[in-house]
This record gives C-alpha cells, structure tokens and sequence, in this order.
C-alpha cells in the first residue's frame, strides 16, 4: 500500500497520495512516514510563512530607507543629495537580496509548476495550492518592487555632476528599470500597489515635462499618465489624489479652466489632509499665474505662505511678484521684505533665487512692470511657459518688448527668446538667444542668463540636422564655462538629458 501511494506521488496524483497515506497513517509505521513525506514534498514547492514573513519585514525596513532618501533629495542641497544617497545605499543591498530570493523562489515554483502541467490535468490535484503560492509570491514581488522602482527613479534624477559620488556608493540608477518595476508593483495586490501607481503619475505629469526629459516635447508622458487615470478611475471616484493628478494632465495640455476645476475639487474633497491642500492650491496659484491673473494667484500663494511649512520664502517671493503686477506695488514691497524675514534655508537654491531677487527691493519700490517680468521669468524657470495660451503669450511678448531698464536687458532677451519658440517663431527665438549669451552684464553678475540661454540655443539648433554639432557644442559650453549660477543642478540634469538623447539618435 505504502509504495501504492509513492507511485501515486511520482504519477503526480498528490490528492490521491495525500489522502490514501492520511486515511491509513495510523495503520503502520510505512504510512505514517508517507504521509509526513507527501506533506514535506508539498511544503518545498512553495515558500514557508517562515519566508515570507521575513522577506516582507526586510521589505518594510528598505522602503522606510526610500522614504527618507526622498525626503533628503526634495531639500535639493549638496549635503542632502550625499546623506540621501547613504541612506539609499542601505535600501539597495536589501533590495537586491530580497528580489534575488524572490526571483529564485519565483524561478524555482515556475519550473515545478511547468513540471505539473505535463501530466494528465486529471490527476493533477495541487494546481490550487500552487495557485495559491505564486499569489504570495507575486504579491511579494509586487512589495519589493515599489520601493525598488522609487529608488532607480530617485536615482536617475540625480545631477550628473553629483553621479561619481553616488556610483561611489555602490549602485547605478537605471531609469527603465524603475518604471517597470513600479509598473509591476501598481499591478500587484500588494498593499503599496495605489503607491506605486501614484508614483508613475508623479513621474508622467511632473518630472518629465519639469527636467526636460523628453527634449522639447511638453507633452510627453500624458499618453501614460492618461491611461493610469483611466483604468483606476472606477477604483478611485472621488480621490482627490488622482483628481490633482488629472489637473496636472490638463494643464499640460493646455486646458487651464478644466484643470482649475480639478484642482479646486481635488482641495475641496481634501477636507482633513491638509498637505494635500496644499499641493491643490499651489496648482490652483500658478494656473491663475499662467492666465496672468494675478490677482487670484498672489491670494494662493499668500495663503501658502501663511499655512504651509515648506519654504514660506519662497511663497512670499511669489506672492510679491504676482500682486506687484497687479499694480499693489506698497503690498507687494511689504511682500518682498517678507522674503528676506522668512529666508532660512540658506543652502536652499530656491530661497536663495527668491532671497537675492527680493532684494533690491528692500529700499525701491518695485514696478508693475519690474513684476510682470518677474512673472514670466518664474513660469519660465519652472517650464510653464508651453502651457500657456498664444494670446497670453502675446501679452507676455509685449511686456517683455516694453523694459528697456539695463539691469533687465539680458533676462529680457532670454523670456523673449523662450516665448518666441512657444510660438513657433524659431527664427526670432533663435535671434533672442543669440543676444541673451552676449550679455556681458549676465556674465559679471554670475547670472543664469547665459548659461540657459546657451542651452536654450543648443536645443533649438539640434532640431537641425544641418546644426547638430553647433548645437551639441552649446550645450557643452552651457554645461562647463559657467558655474555658481540659479538652478545650476536643474540645468545639469536637462543638458545631461538633451545630450543622452542626441546618442540615441547619432551614435557616437
């Protein structure tokens, strides 16, 4: 009977074999051992409570280590890019080991899985069981691969001037990988599965269109970021985290009153969250500042400045600019002083661009039109340009066209030259540019002036077969004569991306 129910077991008749040795484990020793072997036989094929638990722990303890990497990187300082790097240095080794063993559990049930199926599916009677255990380990792989998706991502943001340092630390930042891998981990039944999915938004409708990374297309991602809304708009009807997300889509398309009504929903259902508010406002202020109404955009931005812990300097900085052009100028000069109270952050390059903008304005008043231009030049810095409408762009142009103060001449030319390639205009774009780099006043100031209009240049050049070395040799000057400058490393990481790009497409 004994070697009866062995035989069942090789036929792979696993019921069978369990029940007939269970029925009779009582009868004989031979039984008694049978069915504790079929048991034993049963239990290598999937891994143990024992397993999972552990990998699950090693996993939490990674993405507790992401977690704090991140939050270092948002500070964008030197200090902070190091620490976040140690910290994720710890993530990955744990990461690595957890998804080897994953992999290799994965590998091991596939194979013995694939074994099964060649028997007769009649007699095959542990394909539930073995349903069960791909499930935790799918389920597994999903929770690795969220915290591991969000640190190749974090990764590969990282300045190129700062890469040496951070593959000193051991590990290289693999952008692909980290969007399948997140991709995989939104797909899951892991807990972090909405996590992973906001995460892929994150990417698709801020940094993407924020770093440049799709050259001069704005537009880029919103495919993706499309689809994602689609198939979970159904699991989430009234999450005011997706709702922001669809704002961010339409204002990359250009849709600035749609948007505005996601984001005034998204801060309306976001009643108890308040960070959440915080973010819709933020939106809902520079989609007002795109339709330079700037009325409605120094209230978002004042309200941020007064609720918000983030960077209070660099709220005040916007709500100063924003009611100086709307003609408030002893307000907005109280504003602007504000700046100077509230900057603390010294390493911060955000605070320090809105510290040393505000500060000529201690002592002179500020003009209506001296702010206007100050507008521009922030959604210019921050890539809001190309959401902007032609007739607003109009308006910009001739209020650019109108400052003839020296002090603005160079920064004048840059806007103009960036409005113009918003409106096709290459030629006069390119005119614009060509007179922002000879800005010698620029050059003496350490501005960023040059150095992104060099940029700026060389961009629009690669779009010309006939230009491309011209246009990779600005990038090149963009990239090594100029240093200290605004946003240095938000230049870095664009010129990086440009000139990966031109790779792809020449090969070297």
């Amino acid at each position: 009977m004994a070697l009866a129910g062995i035989n069942m077991l090789l036929n792979n008749g696993f019921r069978e074999s369990d029940q007939l040795f269970k029925k009779y484990r009582n009868n004989s020793p031979l039984m008694s051992f049978g069915a504790s072997f079929v048991s034993f036989l049963v239990d290598m094929q999937r891994p143990t409570a024992l397993d999972v638990d552990r990998l699950q722990r090693q996993i939490i303890i990674a993405d507790c280590q992401v977690y704090l990497a991140v939050l270092s990187f948002v500070k964008q300082e030197l200090s902070a890019y190091i620490k976040g790097g140690w910290i994720l240095r710890k993530a990955w080794k744990i990461y690595n080991k957890c998804y080897s063993e994953i992999d290799a559990l994965q590998l091991m049930h596939k194979k013995r899985s694939q074994e099964s199926l060649t028997s007769d599916r009649a007699n095959d009677n542990h394909i539930p069981a073995m349903s069960l255990h791909q499930e935790s380990l799918s389920r597994l792989k999903g929770a690795v691969s969220f915290g591991y998706g969000l640190f190749h991502l974090c990764i590969s943001m990282v300045p190129p001037n700062l890469l040496k340092i951070i593959n000193l630390l051991g590990f290289p930042g693999d952008r692909l990988q980290g969007l399948s891998s997140l991709m995989y981990a939104s797909e899951s039944k892991d807990m972090k599965a909405p996590l992973a999915t906001l995460a892929l938004l994150w990417y698709h409708t801020v940094v993407r269109p924020f770093f440049a990374l799709d050259g001069m297309d704005a537009q880029a991602g919103l495919r993706e970021a499309k689809e994602i809304l689609r198939t979970k708009e159904s699991i989430y009807p009234d999450s005011s985290l997706f709702l922001f997300f669809k704002g961010r889509i339409q204002r990359l398309e250009c849709k600035i009153n749609s948007a505005l009504t996601s984001f005034q929903t998204a801060l309306e259902l976001a009643v108890d969250q308040r960070e959440i508010q915080h973010v819709c406002l933020y939106e809902i202020g520079w989609c007002t500042m795109i339709e330079m109404n700037f009325k409605d955009a120094y209230k978002s931005f004042a309200r941020l400045k007064n609720e918000s812990r983030w960077s209070q300097c660099y709220y005040a900085y916007l709500t100063a600019v924003c009611q100086g052009a709307t003609g408030e100028i002893d307000k907005s000069q109280e504003a602007f002083i504000e700046v100077q109270q509230l900057f603390r952050r010294k390493n911060n390059q955000i605070e320090q661009f809105s510290f040393r903008r505000a500060e000529r304005f201690q002592k002179e008043k500020p003009t209506k039109d001296l702010c206007v231009l100050a507008v521009v030049e922030v959604l210019y810095l921050w890539k809001a340009l190309a959401n902007c409408s032609p007739s607003n762009l109009q308006r910009m142009n001739q209020a650019c066209q109108e400052m003839s103060e020296p002090l603005t001449i160079g920064l004048k030319h840059l806007l103009l030259g960036a409005i113009h390639k918003c409106l096709g205009n290459t030629d006069g774009a390119v005119e614009f540019f060509q007179l922002a780099i000879k800005d010698e006043l620029s050059r003496q100031a350490n501005s960023y002036i040059q150095p992104y209009a060099c940029y700026e240049l060389g961009c629009l050049l690669l779009e010309n077969p006939e230009m491309l070395d011209k246009g990779k040799a600005l990038l090149y000057q963009a990239k090594e004569e100029f240093a200290g400058y605004d946003f240095e490393n938000r230049l870095h990481v664009r010129i990086h991306t440009a000139l990966a790009s031109l790779k792809e497409v020449v090969p070297q």
